[in-house]
């Protein structure tokens, strides 16, 4: 008995030698390291699955969480980015949220935080043509935005500015204490990007970012902080609704194993994190101590503005005429002509002639500028370009009596002529309001006569009687009619009078 339990000890330690044997060519094929747990850990999938989870030492979390309110589409397969309806002038509320846990990003604890908001073109091809794209779309509508703020609905924000360089963007401060809400309007459709071929393109999608950045040791807001978007379009009015209640149906007539290969519908969209925006503005600083500075991106405009005392819009009293300055002229440097639209009101389409000389912008014809700048503005353009000053309704040519030679003006009856070699030299009064007030403004403003020393101003009748001149006189007055004028002291010793003759 012993002797057979020894032969099947003898037995079994032979097969299991010989099954070694057998396995140790694979062995030999894989490596030494084949069957090394470290080695198979260090696999891709492997690491990629690892990387999905991250270490409680290294766990991301957002300071900030952006929420918009508007559904997301139903008809969106999982693992895809969600896709969300906007009509096109409609406002869209995004909360902007604090997410941060106690002691994370002490340094903005109290103080403000600065964020842009832009909508830009989703697919890579048109971020490449951005610019091009943009001009084209501000071309076809000139004076409008992509993107606006409806302040009057919005929440919490501080020091709202707009730059006219850059329609798509909008930039604020909140406070991240406090309850913030930005409204939002997206003026441009996604068709307007799409090339027109036969009609029914689909519409091409947009993103809305939203950046924010912190206060640098200067007291700048380039400090990025967190960055998140998410994929939009944008329809005619109502046009949103449509096309969610249309993605809704055909949800519903999809069958139960088709309808777990899409996501549910979010009553809000979420903002994902993604990377700054690259090409962040760094001009729009706060270089001001107060939390609201004021900001301008015009170019500062150095023309003067007429005095309210001048005899008219167009002309001065002593005759130098002021048309030059209220004219572009085709000399005009770029500056010039930039300064020239400031003035005349067209400050809207100082970017789109931005690169314009005034020769340039004179050799545009009526068509050109309606095309441009629309009908009403394009016409107003037109006229402040080509057109000559605005003629004053009444033009008088005064001449101050001398004493000395007031027996040569009498004899001459007021030609302004006479043997003495001196002429007599009159001046233009042009005028307006058609009223007393303004003939005794302008005479004093062309002789320089202190205004309050004038108490009347009559005018010389039959026989050398004084006739007050009054409203109705003046708007009796013949166009271009000529008068001397001599002053008299009032009977109370207080200021002059003056006599038209």
């Amino acid at each position: 008995m012993a002797w057979v339990l020894k032969m099947d000890e003898v037995i079994e330690s032979g097969l299991v030698h010989d099954f070694d044997a057998s396995l140790s060519g694979i062995g030999q094929e894989l490596g030494a390291g084949a069957y090394s747990m470290s080695d198979v850990l260090a696999l891709p999938i492997f690491k990629q699955e690892d990387s999905s989870l991250p270490l409680d030492d290294e766990t991301k979390h957002p300071p900030f969480q952006y929420v918009m309110c508007a559904a997301t589409s139903p008809a969106v397969k999982l693992h895809d980015e969600t896709l969300t309806y906007l009509n096109q002038g409609q406002s869209y509320e995004i909360r902007m949220l604090d997410n941060r846990k106690i002691g994370d990003v002490p340094e903005i604890t109290g103080k403000l935080v600065k964020s842009i908001i832009r909508v830009v073109f989703h697919d890579r091809r048109l971020q490449y043509t951005e610019h091009q794209q943009l001009e084209g779309w501000k071309w076809n509508r000139p004076g409008d935005r992509l993107l606006d703020l409806d302040i009057p609905m919005s929440v919490g924000i501080i020091d709202t500015r707009t730059n006219p360089s850059q329609l798509n963007a909008v930039e604020f401060l909140w406070d991240p204490a406090k309850r913030t809400s930005a409204f939002i309007q997206v003026h441009c459709i996604s068709t307007e990007f799409t090339p027109r071929k036969h009609g029914g393109e689909k519409g091409v999608p947009f993103r809305i970012q939203v950046d924010t950045f912190k206060q640098n040791e200067n007291g700048e807001y380039t400090d990025h902080l967190h960055s998140a978007s998410c994929q939009i379009k944008v329809f005619k009015p109502k046009g949103a609704d449509r096309k969610q209640k249309t993605d809704r149906e055909k949800m519903e007539k999809r069958t139960a194993h088709e309808k777990e290969k899409y996501q549910p519908s979010y009553d809000t969209t979420v903002l994902t994190e993604c990377s700054p925006w690259p090409d962040t503005p760094t001009t729009y600083v706060n270089h001001s101590p107060s939390p609201a500075p004021t900001f301008s991106s015009q170019p500062q405009s150095t023309c003067s503005v007429p005095d309210s005392n001048s005899s008219s819009p167009n002309h001065q009293g002593d005759g130098v005429s002021q048309v030059s300055s209220e004219q572009l002229q085709p000399s005009a440097t770029i500056q010039e002509t930039q300064q020239w639209l400031l003035k005349n009101r067209f400050s809207s389409y100082t970017r789109l002639f931005s690169n314009f000389l005034g020769a340039d912008l004179l050799k545009l014809t009526k068509e050109d500028l309606v095309q441009i700048c629309g009908t009403a503005d394009g016409i107003r353009l037109y006229h402040s370009l080509k057109s000559r000053s605005v003629r004053p309704r009444l033009t008088l040519y005064v001449c101050r009596e001398q004493p000395v030679q007031q027996g040569q003006q009498q004899a001459a009856g007021g030609r302004g002529d006479s043997g003495s070699a001196t002429p007599y030299v009159y001046h233009a009064i042009y005028l307006e309001e058609m009223v007393a007030s303004e003939v005794a403004r302008k005479l004093a403003l062309v002789f320089n006569i202190p205004l309050h020393q004038i108490n009347q101003v009559y005018r010389q009748g039959p026989t050398g009687i004084h006739i007050l001149v009054s409203d109705q006189m003046v708007q009796n007055f013949q166009d271009e009619s000529c008068f001397l004028f001599s002053t008299v002291k009032a009977e109370n010793g207080g200021g002059v009078h003056i006599i038209l003759k």
